[in-house]
């Protein structure tokens, strides 16, 4: 099967889904409904880009001050196609209504002044980008897979997301006041047939403990000393930055471009990158080696405009030997002998011996961040799959053998990790599973409010739409002037 038939959210699917969108994937009986996160598919989605020339561009509807672009729609509908998503009734219709909506909620976020910040998109952006990166396997299969650096993914998904937080926000503000009593949830599910209560898919709380393989020293000498090399190159006019970087760069996203980042800005850098390049003032000057978390850099400055800079840079990454990561498995596997042996415990473990930054203050308990925040509790889906691989063999109380995962940041890292609890799927119950039930009552209530201001909202905004469209079957009716 090919991988993109496999993939069920984008950057440009996810933009839709806080708005209802109305498709399904062959062999899939349900909807993209408003609050369903797209982005559980572990693995990321090639963008189609469709060539200008390709488009007779034209407004063909107005929300507000706000236009549709034919553009827009073409994009939706490919993208659909691309990832084998079919559209409850017609696409011509349902994808310009979802459009619409998007531009009425956008509308009426800055009517009432709904702000978000940089580090908010920032943070959303990478979130979705390691989520990917931990389906796909590593930071460079995504790379590859994409055809786009890490960098050019987060430019391309910066605006998009940022339109989703602000819709989200507005959505949030809108129902912010409405609630569920324990009575209002006994009430509605009193007298629901058993198989439509909700499903709890089985749930699992697991610890974790990695180890970072060293790198050599003589591993990173190598990288260093090879980009001295090139900076030489360059500066003695043998040869150019941007044949250097087609050459040589390890970043395949921008290799291709002979390294070139488009004008980007600051929060879109990894910081150490962004604090050389922000520096340079001479686009005949290279800069020194760039140590960031993706490796080792030098950059070439191209422009500077505002408060963005594009530029050429090389990436080299250290290479971890197969030696250096078998060492880190066999020293966890040493750890985890001790900890069945009751010499420590995992908690203990996880507390001294981890070098993993995020779990390690909380005696190893993975967090999965989720709608309703954050949890320790994780669907299987959810997890990274080779911990996932792994939980599939262990009971509660196990502690793993050693094996090899990528991390949340891209990184190679040893790992054990420990069942802390597993609860299997089940039909909810109002005395186990109150909260999930209570969720359903609330998103319901909220939808059923959303759905009647979307109706209010209608009679008072500016609507125009292109004749073609006035014959089509809309969810609401209210477009139509």
């Amino acid at each position: 099967m090919r991988l993109s038939s496999k993939i069920m959210a984008s950057a440009v699917v996810i933009a839709f889904m806080t708005l209802g969108l109305h498709a399904t994937a062959p062999g899939k009986m349900f909807s993209w409904k408003a609050d369903n996160d797209t982005t559980q598919g572990k693995r990321p989605v090639k963008v189609v880009r469709i060539p200008e020339s390709s488009i007779v561009d034209e407004v063909i509807w107005v929300v507000g001050d706000e236009p549709i672009l034919k553009s827009d729609v073409e994009a939706m509908r490919l993208q659909a196609e691309e990832e084998g998503i079919r559209w409850q009734g017609d696409p011509d219709c349902t994808i310009p209504e979802q459009l619409a909506l998007q531009k009425l909620y956008l509308h009426q976020a800055e009517i009432d002044s709904v702000e978000v910040t940089e580090t908010e998109v920032v943070s959303e952006v990478d979130r979705i980008i390691n989520h990917w990166i931990q389906g796909i396997g590593s930071r460079e299969k995504l790379e590859e897979y994409r055809k786009q650096s890490i960098t050019q993914m987060r430019q391309e998904m910066r605006e998009t997301f940022r339109d989703r937080l602000m819709i989200e926000k507005m959505k949030q503000k809108l129902v912010e006041n409405i609630t569920v009593s324990p009575a209002d949830v006994r009430r509605y599910f009193k007298d629901v047939p058993e198989d439509s209560i909700p499903f709890i898919p089985t749930e699992v709380e697991v610890q974790i403990l990695t180890k970072t393989p060293r790198i050599a020293p003589e591993e990173i000498d190598r990288v260093k000393n090879e980009l001295r090399s090139y900076t030489d190159r360059v500066t003695k006019g043998e040869t150019s930055f941007a044949t250097l970087a087609r050459l040589y760069s390890e970043d395949p996203g921008t290799a291709r471009q002979g390294g070139e980042l488009d004008y980007t800005g600051r929060g879109l850098l990894d910081p150490a990158f962004a604090n050389v390049a922000f520096n340079l003032t001479d686009p005949k000057k290279i800069s020194k080696i760039v140590e960031t978390e993706f490796g080792y850099h030098i950059i070439q400055l191209i422009d500077k405009r505002g408060d963005k800079i594009k530029c050429r840079h090389i990436l080299l990454k250290p290479q971890v030997s197969p030696e250096a990561i078998e060492q880190g498995k066999l020293r966890l596997d040493s750890i985890a002998n001790d900890i069945r042996a009751g010499k420590f415990s995992f908690d203990e473990a996880a507390s001294y011996l981890s070098d993993d930054k995020d779990t390690k203050s909380s005696k190893g308990l993975m967090a999965n961040m989720t709608d309703e925040g954050r949890t320790s509790k994780f669907r299987m889906q959810d997890l990274p799959t080779e911990v996932a691989r792994v939980v599939d063999t262990l009971k509660v109380g196990d502690v793993s053998q050693s094996f090899q995962m990528i991390n949340s940041k891209g990184k190679t890292v040893c790992a054990i990790i420990k069942l802390k609890s597993r609860v299997e799927g089940h039909r909810a119950t109002i005395t186990e599973d109150f909260q999930s039930m209570k969720n359903v009552v609330l998103a319901k209530r909220r939808d059923e409010y959303l759905k009647e201001w979307v109706k209010r909202k209608l009679k008072d905004i500016y609507v125009r739409m292109n004749d073609r469209y006035k014959d089509c079957t809309f969810e609401y009716q209210g477009w139509r002037k």
